[in-house]
């Protein structure tokens, strides 16, 4: 018998009332499962996001396990690049690599287009397997936004400092904006291609923006996640922002045309809310914490759980991802108490 839908994950991304708080974590799908890490003993990310029935095994595994009340699409937000022309490997213990990063404005004009159904075929594949198996819960796609995406194209890989992507940003500006264009252009039309799939609700993960600050956000940022987010809201679905150590520009997320501030540990609740962000807030537990005992773990959920109740808006995840030493266990419990803790308050 098909389980009914649990829209509670949506209710409380448009900021309805919900009969208790509901719960998605980043980089739920992978990483800490066994099941996965004995997947990942045989196949490579790359190699398990291209079979749609293994991704969607990936992807429904902590639905099934923690009763979290969303799916989040197993993938990485490198998944679109090589269709434009950018050739992205994923090194382990590294991180995404990219051998041929782009410095010039030539090396801008010369990116292509995507075409979804064509270039990531097994990604919409992915979504519309889990819309035939009747997943009981909403699933989310995602993008990464433009700088965060920028930052690894011009850097070549991760860094720290993002001293090359700046540099960019400031001495060549027709260059950047240009490559901000191109991948706004590509954000939209990959992110439409998921929705028109299957996808509920779209989370733009800028996890690296950060690094600016708020006066070079509102110049060389603000345009175009305002133009990303308007032209999406057409799709009607709830939509989601976040990024890691940006507190500081939740104000700013706040003026966007989306729908969820996502917040990592850095700022509470409470604070967000006093500062005038009116937009249903997620967030927003330090993923370190999960490590702690029990109590430990009870008592700061508690104290974020009673912040976020406090008015309709609100849906409960980890400030950053899950990461591979958090027992499963301990997640399926933490929904569990979420759940209970919350349900009718």
């Amino acid at each position: 018998m098909t389980q009914k839908f649990n829209d509670t994950m949506l209710k409380a991304f448009r900021g309805e009332k919900t009969e208790y708080v509901p719960v998605w974590y980043m980089r739920q799908a992978g990483r800490s499962q066994p099941e996965y890490r004995k997947l990942k003993e045989k196949y490579s990310l790359f190699e398990i996001t291209h079979q749609p029935e293994l991704c969607a095994y990936v992807t429904r595994l902590p639905v099934e396990q923690y009763d979290v009340d969303a799916a989040i699409l197993y993938k990485d937000i490198m998944s679109p690049l090589p269709a434009i022309g950018v050739d992205v490997e994923i090194k382990s213990g590294v991180g995404p690599v990219i051998d041929q990063p782009i410095r010039t404005l030539a090396d801008v004009e010369s990116l292509g287009e995507i075409d979804p159904e064509s270039d990531v075929p097994y990604v919409l594949d992915t979504i519309r397997l889990l819309t035939e198996e009747q997943l009981n819960v909403p699933l989310i796609g995602f993008s990464g936004a433009p700088f965060t995406l920028a930052s690894y194209m011009i850097e070549g890989g991760p860094s720290k400092n993002y001293n090359k992507t700046k540099a960019m940003m400031y001495s060549e500006p027709k260059t950047w904006f240009l490559l901000m264009d191109k991948l706004a252009d590509m954000t939209i039309t990959y992110v439409r291609a998921q929705i028109h799939a299957g996808a509920r609700a779209i989370q733009i993960f800028d996890s690296w923006v950060g690094a600016l600050n708020i006066e070079d956000y509102r110049i060389f940022i603000k345009p175009v996640m305002e133009r990303i987010f308007t032209e999406l809201r057409e799709e009607n679905v709830p939509l989601i922002t976040f990024g890691v150590g940006a507190s500081h520009l939740a104000k700013e997320w706040n003026d966007l045309p989306v729908d969820v501030v996502g917040l990592d540990w850095r700022m509470t609740i409470q604070e967000a809310r006093d500062m005038g962000i009116t937009k249903t807030l997620q967030g927003n537990l330090d993923p370190a914490i999960l490590l702690a005992d029990w109590d430990t773990i009870e008592s700061r959920v508690k104290a974020i759980l009673d912040q976020g109740v406090q008015q309709p808006g609100y849906v409960f995840n980890l400030g950053h991802g899950v990461f591979p030493d958090i027992k499963p266990d301990t997640l399926k419990r933490l929904t569990t108490f979420v759940h209970d803790y919350t349900r009718n308050k």
